[in-house]
């Protein structure tokens, strides 16, 4: 269990602000895995073995308890009335049985929001796939963990081999006993309440508070911490909409869809043209984009999208990660082209993520309403055409009290954007999901169609 991230009594600022900003629905932060097994898992021992991750992870127990008036970051507090069996569920797809069944379901699931009275994870073990196949399909908000910090959460509960012996149970009174040590009293929650304030010079959040209100005011912005600001009001104030000229509506209607390629393959052609496995799942999300718009009878040169960097360290905390924009290219050109141009474009847009960090930007955004907070992040999400993640996963097979995990796909937020493409690497394998707004994408399927055309062009290289 050392591997497992460090859990905060306190949500950071970035995790606060993904917390506030679900106050508009388009913003929901939640992220799934939906994960093909070759059997039904035992089901007792499945409890049991949720039962303890549990206990060893006691972030899984806690809920979320607001500071008063919002002037701190948001806590996590033990929930008296945990239920195991409230957040690991049982339940069947009716014949036939499909695997687009399985993805309808979990767009339900996955858009169904969390009771905020209760820890913020919710696990389904789905039957009745086709072969005598399962699936579970996990449910997290992403003020838990991001998607790293998932990888390594799974460690409590799945296993190395079918037959591995049960870990040895966790005493409860010793959780409570934790649990007791760890919560906060009243005067330390008094004490929080007037730190958070202080996490940068009031100064600063007074003039980024200023700034925002009138930005008229940025250039005579003379302060030791000016350029900071400046950083800041320049990611708030882009305002440049998306690229697309088909992909404009947003909606809550959601559609997942998946696909594999064979890692090793994709990794080889990445290095044989001078770059990394991220570079060319942009380049395949790049083509596929570009395929999509001339197929569509719009053809566009270059699409904006978000890019999400792991800032994970060995001290990180449940979330460790940051947000770049890029333009990136999607004229008619050769696939190797499009990867030098991507990977110069990627590289750029690492070098300048540094200026207005994740953490930066929601300490600013700490100090603002609610309701600005929202407005300004449906503002940023008009600017982005489509998001990509990607998170490194298991290099062996796992297993979940005896079924084997055959698929295991990732679906991240949507944020406002038009699709979400994850990435999660698995046994030999790049298992993606596309979770994507309906509204926006009026072709699902031939999306899904021009990315697994843009995987064979790249590999055939």
């Amino acid at each position: 269990m050392a591997d497992l991230p460090a859990f905060d009594t306190k949500m950071s600022d970035a995790e606060g602000l993904m917390w506030r900003m679900e106050k508009d629905p388009h913003l929901s932060s939640t992220f799934a895995n939906v994960t093909i097994l070759d059997k039904l898992p035992d089901m007792k021992r499945f409890l049991r073995r949720m039962e303890r991750a549990t206990l060893a992870v006691p972030r899984l127990r806690q809920r979320v308890q607001s500071a008063p008036a919002n002037l701190g970051p948001p806590t996590w507090v033990d929930d008296s009335t945990f239920d195991i069996h409230h957040h690991v569920r049982h339940i069947a797809v009716p014949k036939p049985g499909t695997i687009r069944q399985l993805l309808d379901l979990a767009s339900l699931i996955m858009a169904d929001p969390f009771d905020r009275a209760r820890p913020l994870w919710t696990f389904y073990v789905v039957e009745g796939l086709r072969g005598g196949q399962c699936a579970l399909v996990e449910k997290l908000h992403h003020t838990i963990a991001d998607g790293e910090g998932m990888v390594k959460l799974s460690l409590a509960f799945l296993d190395f081999a079918a037959d591995t012996p049960e870990p040895a149970p966790i005493d409860p009174q010793a959780f409570a006993a934790a649990a007791e040590h760890s919560s906060l009293s009243g005067s330390e929650i008094l004490r929080d309440l007037v730190t958070a304030s202080l996490r940068m010079p009031l100064g600063v959040l007074r003039q980024a508070r200023e700034l925002i209100s009138d930005p008229r005011h940025i250039p005579g912005a003379g302060t030791a911490a000016a350029e900071t600001i400046r950083s800041v009001i320049s990611q708030l104030s882009d305002v440049d909409q998306a690229k697309s000229p088909l992909w404009t509506e947003r909606s809550l209607r959601r559609r997942i869809e998946v696909l594999r390629a064979p890692y090793a393959e994709t990794r080889a052609v990445a290095t044989k043209l001078g770059g990394k496995l991220n570079t060319a799942f942009l380049t395949v999300a790049a083509e596929a984009a570009s395929r999509y718009h001339l197929k569509m009878g719009a053809p566009v040169e270059f699409l904006r999208s978000s890019m999400a960097i792991s800032t994970r360290s060995a001290s990180s905390g449940a979330n460790a990660f940051s947000l770049v924009r890029m333009l990136i290219p999607t004229g008619e050109m050769s696939i190797a082209d499009r990867f030098t141009q991507i990977n110069e474009a990627a590289q750029t847009a690492r070098g300048g993520s540094g200026s207005a960090s994740l953490e930066t930007l929601a300490a600013v955004a700490s100090t603002l309403p609610t309701s600005l907070v929202t407005r300004l992040a449906r503002t940023q999400g008009q600017t982005i055409d489509f998001a990509t993640s990607n998170v490194r996963g298991a290099p062996v097979a796992m297993y979940v009290a005896g079924a084997q995990l055959l698929e295991n796909y990732p679906v991240g937020p949507l944020g406002g954007v038009a699709f979400n493409l994850t990435l999660l690497s698995y046994f030999g394998s790049l298992d993606m999901g596309v979770n994507i707004d309906s509204a926006a994408v009026a072709e699902p399927q031939l999306l899904r169609t021009c990315l697994v055309g843009a995987f064979d062009d790249l590999l055939a290289l």
